[in-house]
């Protein structure tokens, strides 16, 4: 796969996310219900309150990742807030079952080092220039 054709694939997968992120908070906000105000206060939610972590690093989730995490334990009634990637429950031992799909979260690593980088060339060709 070319580098460009993968680009032009996590920029469609980015939409899909926003979209699917965006038509989410629009239903809850048409049910009636804020998702981002104490979403472990309805009965649906069985997990103790908790921001969610990453359960093989113990990294805390952050921004967006934590109304989507807590989104999927309230649809899902999941117990508790401790996520793993699928290659991650394997080389703990576990496995994943059949039909199970996981929840998408966002990964901003990448671009925010990128986006460092071009603001500190920024930065550095203004300097220059003045």
């Amino acid at each position: 796969m070319s580098r460009h054709d993968r680009t032009a694939r996590a920029g469609h997968d980015r939409a899909s996310l926003y979209t699917e992120i965006t038509d989410k908070i629009i239903a809850e906000l048409e049910a009636g219900r804020v998702p981002w105000v104490q979403p472990w206060g309805t009965a649906a939610a069985n997990a103790t309150i908790a921001i969610p972590r990453n359960a093989a690093t113990q990294r805390r989730y952050s921004g967006i990742n934590i109304l989507i995490l807590w989104g999927a334990v309230i649809e899902q009634g999941f117990t508790g807030q401790s996520w793993l990637t699928f290659r991650q429950a394997l080389g703990l031992g576990g496995h994943v079952r059949k039909g199970e799909h996981g929840t998408t979260v966002v990964y901003a690593d990448r671009f925010s080092d990128e986006h460092r980088r071009r603001l500190a060339r920024h930065r550095e060709r203004a300097r220059l220039s003045s």
